[in-house]
């Protein structure tokens, strides 16, 4: 006898209703669905920008779930007791999620899982995150990989299922449980001013997101491997924004991507390699969730960095270091709560190798700073250009910004767009810098450029004389 009891789904990093198994099979069990966010003890952890965008994603979502006829219920507090308490309020017996698969969220997971089924629900977790889950893609001798380039060529040619339809109607309870509302959790407060500057640079939605991925597919893919490393260029898909909030499926952008290399198109295989890459952030968090904390090397642990935010640090955050290419980088993020991959390794590079500065205050930054921030990307990401992370690269890699800019934006095109400083006329998104960044800088487009924090061929001396002194 089928139940018709609700169901709880409980949306995290999964803002969407197509590619999505799980929202698919709650309706189709012809029991009400609850959709249900929470700001719970994970999701308050978050940085300044991920937070106003998670409530962006929350608002976008909202008038998505009514389009099938169902509504979002918000609750603000320990994941594990208010989905009991939802569970007791509602009458339903099931609980179902996609899964996560950095620490904090498996903490939070295995709690919540473990505190419902002791209390006599049925609680589930799904696949929807990703491609491949990570226990499920092997090296030939059964353990995991730690080595980008194997794993690609493990799961090219491996079968992924078509994205599901979206579901046409969720069934509604007969009566909705209480919810907070979106505003009284003033996401957007840590923002201050620079919401409204990031506002218009975020494409937020299931439509936005599979209309991005359109966009690029119709008008860049074919000179993506060739185009992406230029900043200055509108090259790039900027899914990662969508990805990260789960407003596309991953398997809705590989099957893309594949159409793509089917039909001859140059970069197709590069953008497919690109997803995997996240893939192996993933599979790594997973197997070494030790990732996103501490050196992925072990010997790197005596590697003299500073953990100290003196003088220099905070040039490097406001963007001021006085090496232009670093500075741009920096204040696109502050703008549009992006940055451009070349840019972030850039800038990376530059802060852990030249300034010999933590990678972990890196991290910790980009998390406040940027709208599709990710655990997994954003770890793994420090730690290769910090060189503790995982690399096959038999070298120690110091990016030299100034012949990174000869090459990248020879015309320096992307310096002028965000570095007012240098620009013969400041765009309106160089100016934007000065209404975004935080007024306790007390910083003006009329001051002069400062001189670099520290000069290129001595921080390079500097960092090899450490690497070869470990």
């Amino acid at each position: 006898m089928l139940s018709s009891k609700p169901i709880i789904f409980w949306f995290r990093r999964d803002f969407r209703l197509a590619e999505h198994a799980a929202i698919l099979a709650a309706s189709q069990s012809q029991r009400p669905v609850i959709p249900v966010v929470l700001l719970d003890e994970v999701a308050e952890t978050y940085g300044a920008a991920s937070k106003w965008r998670l409530s962006q994603a929350i608002e976008q979502f909202e008038h998505r779930l009514k389009g099938v006829g169902s509504r979002l219920i918000l609750r603000r507090g320990t994941a594990a007791e208010e989905l009991l308490a939802l569970a007791r309020e509602t009458g339903a017996e099931d609980i179902w999620w996609t899964r996560a698969y950095d620490p904090d969220a498996i903490a939070r997971d295995t709690k919540v899982k473990s505190t419902l089924k002791d209390a006599g629900f049925k609680p589930r977790s799904w696949p929807g995150h990703l491609l491949f889950e990570p226990w499920a893609v092997k090296t030939k001798q059964g353990g995991f990989f730690k080595v980008y380039s194997p794993m690609w060529r493990a799961v090219k040619d491996l079968d992924v299922a078509p994205p599901e339809a979206a579901p046409q109607q969720l069934l509604a309870p007969d009566s909705w449980p209480q919810s907070d509302r979106l505003q009284d959790w003033a996401l957007e407060t840590a923002m201050h001013r620079g919401a409204r500057i990031l506002a218009p640079h975020a494409n937020v939605g299931e439509q936005a997101a599979n209309a991005r991925l359109a966009d690029f597919m119709s008008a860049r893919i074919g000179d993506y491997k060739d185009r992406r490393d230029f900043p200055a260029q509108n090259a790039t898909s900027r899914l990662s924004e969508n990805l990260a909030w789960g407003e596309i499926g991953p398997r809705t952008v590989w099957h893309a991507g594949l159409r793509g290399y089917l039909e001859g198109q140059r970069g197709a295989e590069h953008f497919l390699r690109e997803l995997v890459w996240r893939e192996f952030a993933y599979h790594l968090v997973y197997h070494t969730p030790q990732i996103t904390q501490e050196n992925w090397r072990s010997q790197w642990d005596d590697f003299p960095w500073s953990e100290h935010e003196d003088e220099a640090v905070l040039r490097w955050k406001q963007g001021r270091t006085g090496v232009p290419l670093v500075d741009a980088a920096m204040r696109e993020m502050y703008v549009t709560g992006h940055m451009h991959n070349r840019g972030r390794m850039i800038v990376g590079s530059f802060l852990t190798k030249h300034m010999l500065k933590h990678w972990r205050i890196g991290q910790k930054w980009f998390e406040e700073c940027l709208i599709d921030w990710d655990p997994a990307a954003n770890a793994m990401g420090w730690q290769w250009v910090a060189g503790s992370g995982p690399d096959a690269a038999p070298y120690f890699r110091i990016f030299n910004p100034e012949t990174q800019a000869q090459k990248f934006d020879a015309e320096q095109a992307y310096i002028h767009r965000f570095l007012a400083e240098r620009a013969p006329t400041p765009g309106p998104e160089a100016l934007a810098f000065f209404d975004a960044c935080p007024r306790a800088w007390g910083l003006s487009k009329d001051d002069p450029y400062p001189t670099p924090v520290v000069s290129i061929g001595e921080g390079r001396k500097r960092a090899l004389a450490a690497y070869d002194a470990r």
